[in-house]
């Protein structure tokens, strides 16, 4: 087999971007200047305009069929019991470095740049557990609020009654509203799109993904509707730059409840409500107790219909594909891990105290 002199330079180029990357990391003002507010709108406006229209995900195609090219390279490399293996190992290292390239290049960069905290001018500090029971204690009083005003009957757990499809089309109008208070949260260009491998990501934990390469929101219509909406505005929050997972929730959060229809209002309570009382229990699991006692009961209905969907999925592969994800995050600037998730409380109470005078 001959030497390809390109499949060199390629396999050569991957460690000089990695060792780039440890620079650009280091100068998250560059990053939000030159890339987050420079060329990633353009890029992303471009995917999703040529890839937004079609019907079906592409990036879903476009990973199995990397999939089918890796188990191939691999079957035959086992079956011609590993001839010419530098070579090919050469050829795979070139093919990943195009992908790391195109995967920063797109959408990737947005994990250095400066957090959303200072982007929107929120001052982010060490909140107490009373403060976190105050703000916690509100979102219930909302949370609630929004319950009876769909159902009229307290006791009765919600039912969302739009489609999948219905549901992404709905979710702009809160990022319009959304945007008229913070011009840097302006979505345009809709591709919010079904997963095709929603019943795979249902028995790997996930709701969602943005495919960095097609700039596709990609949404698990398998999970319950009531969340729905901010699993929607979750993946449509990395479309728009907002790649750490924290600040993803916070901007979902943000465009469902600034979203007119009562179904997201609730939903973006749902989540706050969910990440607040997961931290409390951390805290104070006697407190906890106390403030589940103040919800309404179709509310605990929903939850624990949310916790039995999840349960019904669980398998001895989710942990090893959360570790996996786990170590992603962690070589993206996430140093919790899956963890950075749960991090949106810190925004959640900057939020409500610089806004709802808490």
């Amino acid at each position: 087999m001959k030497w390809n002199k390109k499949h060199i330079y390629l396999a050569i180029f991957l460690p000089i971007q990695m060792l780039l990357m440890q620079l650009v990391e280091h100068n998250p003002n560059f990053v939000e200047r030159y890339y987050s507010n420079g060329i990633y709108p353009l890029i992303s406006s471009f995917l999703r305009i040529i890839f937004g229209w079609i019907p079906f995900s592409v990036g879903d195609l476009l990973l199995g069929f990397g999939l089918f090219v890796l188990l191939r390279f691999l079957y035959r490399l086992i079956k011609t019991r590993f001839k010419n293996f530098i070579p090919k190992l050469i050829h795979l290292t070139a093919v990943f470095s195009v992908i790391y390239f195109c995967f920063y290049l797109f959408w990737g960069l947005n994990y250095y740049r400066e957090p959303l905290s200072k982007n929107l001018n929120y001052q982010q500090k060490k909140y107490t557990t009373e403060e976190l029971q105050k703000v916690t204690e509100h979102i219930i009083q909302h949370l609630n609020s929004y319950q009876l005003k769909i159902t009229k009957n307290d006791t009765l757990k919600i039912e969302n009654p739009y489609s999948q499809k219905e549901m992404y089309k709905i979710a702009t109008s809160g990022y319009d509203n959304l945007s008229k208070d913070f011009p840097q949260l302006k979505y345009q260009f809709k591709s919010v799109k079904s997963s095709l491998m929603s019943l795979l990501q249902s028995y790997n934990g996930t709701s969602g993904y943005l495919n960095p390469l097609t700039g596709e929101a990609q949404v698990n219509d398998r999970v319950p509707k009531t969340s729905y909406p901010t699993t929607t505005c979750h993946e449509m929050a990395h479309q728009i730059g907002f790649a750490a997972e924290n600040e993803a929730n916070f901007v979902g959060f943000l465009a469902a409840n600034y979203n007119d229809n009562l179904y997201f209002k609730y939903a973006s309570y749902r989540m706050a409500f969910g990440y607040c009382i997961l931290e409390i229990r951390k805290r104070d699991s006697e407190l906890s107790k106390q403030l589940w006692k103040t919800v309404n009961k179709g509310i605990t209905k929903d939850f624990n219909a949310s916790y039995e969907f999840w349960q019904t999925y669980k398998n001895p592969f989710e942990p090893l594909i959360k570790k996996g994800y786990n170590a992603y995050l962690k070589a993206n600037k996430q140093s919790k891990g899956v963890e950075s998730y749960n991090y949106v409380v810190d925004l959640l109470i900057s939020y409500f105290d610089k806004n709802k005078g808490l």
